[in-house]
């Protein structure tokens, strides 16, 4: 996979509005404006992007996915994560993130 372009930026943890306890960071709708002027079509199942993420010194691999909602992309957190980092609900982590090919 080729970088395409790389974003930073802050925003809270949130907790999933349906069932099971995952967590997610909904991206700013101007960085969520770009990666659609990036994107030609949806790459993946769920109209997924596929993305590389950094939050402190975890850095890992994974999908952005839309969400009708906030009218923008959701990225989740895994557990792992939030533990390495110690992270909370309502915590607003410095987020890059970059587009994958």
């Amino acid at each position: 996979m080729i970088p395409m372009q790389s974003f930073a930026f802050r925003a809270p943890i949130r907790l999933w509005d349906g069932e099971g306890a995952w967590h997610f960071i909904t991206l700013p709708k101007n960085v969520a404006k770009h990666i659609r002027c990036l994107i030609i079509k949806p790459v993946r199942g769920w109209g997924s992007i596929r993305v590389s993420v950094s939050i402190g010194s975890s850095t890992w691999k994974t999908s952005i996915f839309p969400d009708k909602k906030s009218a923008s992309f959701v990225l989740p957190i895994k557990l792992a994560v939030r533990k390495a980092e110690k992270l909370n609900l309502g915590d607003k982590p410095e987020v890059t993130i970059t587009v994958l090919k």
